[in-house]
Protein backbone atom coordinates (compact mmCIF):
# COMPACT_ATOMS: atom_id res chain seq x y z
CA UNK A 1 0.00 0.00 0.00
CA UNK A 2 2.65 2.20 0.58
CA UNK A 3 3.93 1.69 -3.40
CA UNK A 4 0.47 2.17 -4.36
CA UNK A 5 0.07 5.30 -2.36
CA UNK A 6 2.91 7.26 -3.83
CA UNK A 7 2.30 5.59 -7.37
CA UNK A 8 -1.38 7.08 -7.33
CA UNK A 9 -0.65 10.61 -8.14
CA UNK A 10 1.57 9.78 -10.81
CA UNK A 11 -0.89 7.43 -12.67
CA UNK A 12 -3.95 10.24 -12.34
CA UNK A 13 -1.51 13.34 -13.01
CA UNK A 14 0.19 11.53 -15.49
CA UNK A 15 -3.53 9.91 -17.34
CA UNK A 16 -4.96 13.64 -16.99
CA UNK A 17 -2.52 15.19 -19.16
CA UNK A 18 -2.64 12.57 -21.83
CA UNK A 19 -5.90 13.28 -21.99
CA UNK A 20 -5.69 17.37 -21.76
CA UNK A 21 -3.34 16.46 -24.73
CA UNK A 22 -5.91 14.36 -27.02
CA UNK A 23 -8.71 16.95 -26.02
CA UNK A 24 -6.40 19.93 -27.11
CA UNK A 25 -3.64 18.27 -30.39
CA UNK A 26 -6.25 15.13 -31.42
CA UNK A 27 -5.46 11.37 -31.25
CA UNK A 28 -2.35 12.01 -32.70
CA UNK A 29 -0.77 14.47 -30.78
CA UNK A 30 2.46 13.19 -29.29
CA UNK A 31 3.52 13.41 -33.51
CA UNK A 32 3.47 17.03 -33.94
CA UNK A 33 6.43 18.06 -31.97
CA UNK A 34 6.64 21.59 -30.35
CA UNK A 35 2.88 21.86 -30.18
CA UNK A 36 0.94 21.91 -26.96
CA UNK A 37 -0.60 18.41 -27.15
CA UNK A 38 2.97 16.79 -27.52
CA UNK A 39 4.17 18.82 -24.72
CA UNK A 40 1.23 17.33 -22.55
CA UNK A 41 2.41 13.87 -24.11
CA UNK A 42 5.33 14.42 -23.25
CA UNK A 43 4.91 15.58 -19.34
CA UNK A 44 2.13 12.68 -19.17
CA UNK A 45 3.28 9.37 -21.12
CA UNK A 46 7.08 10.03 -21.55
CA UNK A 47 7.68 11.53 -17.74
CA UNK A 48 4.76 10.45 -15.13
CA UNK A 49 4.15 7.24 -17.04
CA UNK A 50 7.50 6.00 -17.24
CA UNK A 51 7.97 7.25 -13.41
CA UNK A 52 5.06 5.27 -11.73
CA UNK A 53 6.19 1.90 -12.00
CA UNK A 54 9.50 2.86 -10.67
CA UNK A 55 8.12 4.81 -8.02
CA UNK A 56 6.01 1.83 -7.15
CA UNK A 57 8.31 -0.76 -7.08
CA UNK A 58 10.98 1.71 -5.19
CA UNK A 59 8.34 2.16 -2.24
CA UNK A 60 6.86 -1.36 -1.82
CA UNK A 61 10.89 -2.07 -1.30
CA UNK A 62 10.99 0.89 1.03
CA UNK A 63 8.28 0.30 3.01
CA UNK A 64 10.09 -3.38 3.68
CA UNK A 65 13.79 -2.55 4.36
CA UNK A 66 13.48 1.80 4.54
CA UNK A 67 16.01 3.61 2.46
CA UNK A 68 18.40 0.98 1.86
CA UNK A 69 16.14 -0.49 -0.07
CA UNK A 70 14.34 2.76 -2.03
CA UNK A 71 17.04 2.71 -4.25
CA UNK A 72 17.60 -1.13 -5.60
CA UNK A 73 13.45 -0.87 -5.50
CA UNK A 74 13.87 2.30 -8.25
CA UNK A 75 16.24 0.45 -10.62
CA UNK A 76 14.42 -2.90 -10.48
CA UNK A 77 11.21 -1.18 -11.29
CA UNK A 78 12.51 1.15 -14.35
CA UNK A 79 13.97 -2.32 -15.52
CA UNK A 80 10.56 -3.94 -15.28
CA UNK A 81 8.97 -1.02 -17.46
CA UNK A 82 11.93 -0.85 -19.91
CA UNK A 83 11.50 -4.88 -20.08
CA UNK A 84 7.92 -4.93 -20.43
CA UNK A 85 7.28 -6.56 -17.45
CA UNK A 86 4.02 -4.00 -16.56
CA UNK A 87 2.82 -3.24 -12.78
CA UNK A 88 3.32 -7.30 -12.27
CA UNK A 89 7.31 -6.61 -12.85
CA UNK A 90 7.14 -4.19 -10.52
CA UNK A 91 5.64 -5.73 -7.58
CA UNK A 92 8.08 -8.52 -8.12
CA UNK A 93 11.09 -5.96 -8.18
CA UNK A 94 10.09 -3.91 -5.31
CA UNK A 95 9.64 -7.20 -3.00
CA UNK A 96 12.78 -8.69 -3.94
CA UNK A 97 14.62 -5.48 -3.93
CA UNK A 98 13.11 -5.01 -0.16
CA UNK A 99 13.71 -8.44 1.17
CA UNK A 100 17.04 -9.22 -0.03
CA UNK A 101 18.10 -5.56 1.02
CA UNK A 102 16.13 -6.22 4.51
CA UNK A 103 18.36 -9.50 4.68
CA UNK A 104 21.59 -8.03 3.49
CA UNK A 105 21.67 -4.94 6.24
CA UNK A 106 21.32 -7.71 9.01
CA UNK A 107 24.12 -10.19 7.61
CA UNK A 108 26.35 -7.70 6.97
CA UNK A 109 28.65 -7.51 9.94
CA UNK A 110 30.97 -4.31 9.29
CA UNK A 111 33.85 -2.89 11.95
CA UNK A 112 32.55 0.20 13.42
CA UNK A 113 34.91 2.67 11.73
CA UNK A 114 33.28 2.06 8.52
CA UNK A 115 29.81 0.98 9.72
CA UNK A 116 28.78 4.18 7.93
CA UNK A 117 29.18 3.17 4.09
CA UNK A 118 26.68 0.54 4.90
CA UNK A 119 23.56 2.05 4.33
CA UNK A 120 24.65 5.18 2.25
CA UNK A 121 26.77 2.73 -0.28
CA UNK A 122 26.93 -1.11 0.37
CA UNK A 123 24.00 -2.08 0.75
CA UNK A 124 22.16 0.39 -2.35
CA UNK A 125 25.19 -0.77 -4.72
CA UNK A 126 25.01 -4.68 -3.76
CA UNK A 127 21.32 -4.89 -3.74
CA UNK A 128 21.10 -2.59 -7.27
CA UNK A 129 23.16 -4.99 -8.46
CA UNK A 130 21.42 -7.86 -7.80
CA UNK A 131 18.43 -7.06 -8.58
CA UNK A 132 19.41 -5.36 -11.47
CA UNK A 133 20.84 -8.64 -12.53
CA UNK A 134 18.11 -10.50 -12.24
CA UNK A 135 15.41 -8.36 -13.42
CA UNK A 136 17.78 -8.32 -16.91
CA UNK A 137 18.41 -11.92 -17.14
CA UNK A 138 16.27 -13.89 -14.82
CA UNK A 139 13.33 -12.21 -15.15
CA UNK A 140 13.63 -10.42 -18.64
CA UNK A 141 13.99 -13.43 -20.81
CA UNK A 142 10.49 -14.62 -20.18
CA UNK A 143 8.92 -11.51 -20.40
CA UNK A 144 10.37 -11.70 -23.95
CA UNK A 145 9.53 -15.21 -24.72
CA UNK A 146 5.92 -14.14 -23.72
CA UNK A 147 5.62 -11.46 -25.90
CA UNK A 148 6.32 -13.48 -28.33
CA UNK A 149 4.47 -16.55 -27.88
CA UNK A 150 1.18 -14.59 -27.25
CA UNK A 151 1.64 -12.62 -30.74
CA UNK A 152 2.31 -15.55 -32.35
CA UNK A 153 -0.94 -17.59 -31.06
CA UNK A 154 -2.88 -14.69 -31.74
CA UNK A 155 -2.16 -14.22 -35.24
CA UNK A 156 -2.76 -18.05 -35.67
CA UNK A 157 -6.32 -17.15 -34.55
CA UNK A 158 -7.39 -14.84 -37.23
CA UNK A 159 -9.60 -17.34 -38.35
CA UNK A 160 -11.33 -18.16 -35.57
CA UNK A 161 -14.84 -16.72 -34.68
CA UNK A 162 -15.67 -13.07 -33.28
CA UNK A 163 -16.85 -13.87 -29.67
CA UNK A 164 -14.10 -16.12 -28.62
CA UNK A 165 -11.50 -13.64 -30.33
CA UNK A 166 -13.03 -10.92 -28.87
CA UNK A 167 -13.27 -12.52 -25.51
CA UNK A 168 -9.22 -13.28 -25.42
CA UNK A 169 -8.29 -10.06 -26.79
CA UNK A 170 -10.69 -8.36 -23.68
CA UNK A 171 -9.48 -10.30 -21.43
CA UNK A 172 -5.46 -10.17 -22.22
CA UNK A 173 -6.10 -6.00 -22.31
CA UNK A 174 -7.35 -6.00 -18.89
CA UNK A 175 -4.90 -8.32 -17.04
CA UNK A 176 -1.82 -6.38 -16.52
CA UNK A 177 -2.49 -3.33 -17.94
CA UNK A 178 0.20 -2.34 -19.78
CA UNK A 179 2.22 -5.76 -19.06
CA UNK A 180 3.49 -8.03 -21.97
CA UNK A 181 0.41 -9.73 -22.06
CA UNK A 182 -1.58 -6.08 -22.50
CA UNK A 183 1.35 -4.87 -25.19
CA UNK A 184 0.43 -8.53 -27.19
CA UNK A 185 -2.99 -8.18 -27.73
CA UNK A 186 -2.33 -4.43 -28.31
CA UNK A 187 0.64 -4.80 -30.81
CA UNK A 188 -1.69 -7.66 -32.52
CA UNK A 189 -3.92 -5.27 -33.12
CA UNK A 190 -2.04 -2.76 -34.10
CA UNK A 191 -0.33 -4.97 -36.71
CA UNK A 192 -3.95 -5.77 -38.08
CA UNK A 193 -4.62 -2.04 -39.07
CA UNK A 194 -1.72 -1.97 -41.06
CA UNK A 195 -3.29 -4.31 -43.29
CA UNK A 196 -6.28 -2.75 -43.45
CA UNK A 197 -8.35 -5.18 -40.77
CA UNK A 198 -10.30 -3.23 -37.98
CA UNK A 199 -11.89 -4.87 -36.28
CA UNK A 200 -9.39 -5.94 -33.68
CA UNK A 201 -8.36 -2.92 -32.85
CA UNK A 202 -12.01 -1.48 -32.19
CA UNK A 203 -11.79 -4.82 -29.83
CA UNK A 204 -9.07 -3.85 -28.19
CA UNK A 205 -9.44 -0.34 -27.57
CA UNK A 206 -13.22 -1.19 -25.89
CA UNK A 207 -11.70 -3.34 -23.44
CA UNK A 208 -9.31 -1.15 -22.66
CA UNK A 209 -11.34 1.14 -21.55
CA UNK A 210 -13.57 -0.97 -19.34
CA UNK A 211 -11.30 -1.40 -16.49
CA UNK A 212 -10.94 2.39 -15.33
CA UNK A 213 -14.14 2.74 -15.89
CA UNK A 214 -15.74 -0.35 -14.02
CA UNK A 215 -13.63 0.50 -11.11
CA UNK A 216 -14.43 4.09 -11.14
CA UNK A 217 -18.41 3.23 -10.91
CA UNK A 218 -17.70 1.20 -8.97
CA UNK A 219 -16.22 3.22 -6.10
CA UNK A 220 -18.81 5.76 -6.58
CA UNK A 221 -21.79 3.55 -6.08
CA UNK A 222 -20.35 1.10 -3.60
CA UNK A 223 -18.29 3.30 -1.56
CA UNK A 224 -18.00 1.08 2.01
CA UNK A 225 -15.46 -1.11 -0.79
CA UNK A 226 -12.63 1.44 -1.03
CA UNK A 227 -10.22 3.03 0.62
CA UNK A 228 -10.16 6.89 1.48
CA UNK A 229 -7.92 7.58 -1.35
CA UNK A 230 -9.29 5.52 -4.22
CA UNK A 231 -13.06 7.22 -3.62
CA UNK A 232 -11.25 10.31 -3.85
CA UNK A 233 -9.40 8.89 -6.98
CA UNK A 234 -12.37 7.53 -8.79
CA UNK A 235 -13.29 10.24 -10.78
CA UNK A 236 -9.61 11.09 -12.37
CA UNK A 237 -9.86 7.63 -13.04
CA UNK A 238 -13.19 7.65 -14.97
CA UNK A 239 -11.14 10.27 -17.33
CA UNK A 240 -7.86 7.69 -18.19
CA UNK A 241 -11.02 5.41 -18.40
CA UNK A 242 -12.77 7.53 -21.80
CA UNK A 243 -9.25 8.07 -22.98
CA UNK A 244 -8.12 4.61 -23.32
CA UNK A 245 -5.17 4.47 -20.56
CA UNK A 246 -5.77 1.49 -19.41
CA UNK A 247 -2.87 1.85 -16.36
CA UNK A 248 -5.83 3.95 -14.43
CA UNK A 249 -7.10 0.56 -13.04
CA UNK A 250 -3.48 -0.16 -11.67
CA UNK A 251 -3.59 1.62 -8.20
CA UNK A 252 -7.10 -0.62 -7.76
CA UNK A 253 -5.40 -3.99 -8.73
CA UNK A 254 -2.15 -3.62 -6.87
CA UNK A 255 -4.01 -3.03 -3.43
CA UNK A 256 -6.51 -5.77 -4.40
CA UNK A 257 -5.08 -7.91 -7.20
CA UNK A 258 -7.19 -11.27 -6.68
CA UNK A 259 -10.89 -9.53 -6.41
CA UNK A 260 -9.84 -6.91 -9.23
CA UNK A 261 -8.25 -8.40 -11.60
CA UNK A 262 -10.55 -11.17 -12.28
CA UNK A 263 -13.29 -8.18 -12.19
CA UNK A 264 -11.90 -6.29 -14.81
CA UNK A 265 -10.50 -9.14 -16.93
CA UNK A 266 -14.57 -10.72 -17.05
CA UNK A 267 -15.64 -6.89 -18.01
CA UNK A 268 -12.75 -6.25 -20.81
CA UNK A 269 -13.48 -9.70 -22.32
CA UNK A 270 -17.38 -8.54 -22.38
CA UNK A 271 -16.32 -5.65 -23.91
CA UNK A 272 -14.19 -6.94 -26.80
CA UNK A 273 -16.38 -10.00 -27.57
CA UNK A 274 -19.72 -7.56 -27.98
CA UNK A 275 -17.31 -5.11 -30.30
CA UNK A 276 -15.96 -7.73 -32.27
CA UNK A 277 -19.07 -9.99 -33.24
CA UNK A 278 -20.97 -6.98 -33.49
CA UNK A 279 -18.34 -5.87 -36.53
CA UNK A 280 -17.42 -3.25 -35.26
CA UNK A 281 -14.64 -1.50 -36.89
CA UNK A 282 -11.52 1.24 -35.49
CA UNK A 283 -9.15 2.53 -38.07
CA UNK A 284 -7.25 4.51 -35.40
CA UNK A 285 -5.29 3.37 -32.43
CA UNK A 286 -5.91 5.36 -29.82
CA UNK A 287 -8.00 8.16 -28.75
CA UNK A 288 -10.42 6.73 -26.40
CA UNK A 289 -13.99 8.07 -26.44
CA UNK A 290 -12.26 11.35 -28.57
CA UNK A 291 -12.41 9.07 -31.55
CA UNK A 292 -16.04 9.26 -31.84
CA UNK A 293 -16.17 12.62 -32.85
CA UNK A 294 -13.79 11.74 -35.95
CA UNK A 295 -15.79 11.19 -39.18
CA UNK A 296 -15.71 7.26 -39.91
CA UNK A 297 -13.27 6.42 -37.58
CA UNK A 298 -15.52 3.75 -36.20
CA UNK A 299 -18.58 2.29 -37.43
CA UNK A 300 -21.76 0.72 -35.36
CA UNK A 301 -21.08 3.96 -33.06
CA UNK A 302 -24.28 2.05 -31.02
CA UNK A 303 -23.03 -1.15 -30.60
CA UNK A 304 -19.37 0.13 -29.35
CA UNK A 305 -20.52 2.50 -26.97
CA UNK A 306 -22.70 -0.91 -25.65
CA UNK A 307 -19.89 -3.08 -25.56
CA UNK A 308 -17.81 -0.96 -23.50
CA UNK A 309 -21.02 0.43 -21.51
CA UNK A 310 -21.97 -3.83 -21.19
CA UNK A 311 -18.37 -4.55 -20.11
CA UNK A 312 -18.48 -1.77 -17.42
CA UNK A 313 -21.20 -2.64 -15.59
CA UNK A 314 -19.95 -6.30 -15.90
CA UNK A 315 -16.72 -5.45 -13.94
CA UNK A 316 -18.95 -2.81 -11.47
CA UNK A 317 -21.14 -5.85 -10.72
CA UNK A 318 -17.95 -8.31 -9.67
CA UNK A 319 -16.61 -6.00 -7.86
CA UNK A 320 -19.85 -5.54 -5.96
CA UNK A 321 -19.74 -9.19 -5.02
CA UNK A 322 -16.19 -9.79 -4.79
CA UNK A 323 -14.65 -6.82 -2.76
CA UNK A 324 -15.65 -7.26 0.79
CA UNK A 325 -16.55 -3.81 2.61
CA UNK A 326 -13.55 -2.20 4.31
CA UNK A 327 -15.04 -2.51 7.63
CA UNK A 328 -14.90 -6.57 7.49
CA UNK A 329 -11.40 -6.45 6.15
Amino acid sequence: MTGVSHMLPLVTAGGLCIALAFAFGGIYAGDKEGSLGWALMQIGGASAFALFIPIFAGFIAFSIADRPGLTPGLIGGMLATSLGAGFLGGIVAGFMAGYFTRWLNKALKLPDSIAGLKPVLLLPLISSLVIGLTMIYIVGPPVKGIMEGVSAWLMSMQGTSALLLGLILGGMMAFDMGGPINKAAYTFAVGLVATKIYGPMAAVMAAGMVPPLGLSLAATFFKNRFTSDERKSSKATALLGISFITEGAIPFAAADPFRVIPSIVAGAAVAGAISLTAGCQLVVPHGGIFVLAIPNAINHMLAYVIAIFAGTLVTTALLFFLKKPQEAL
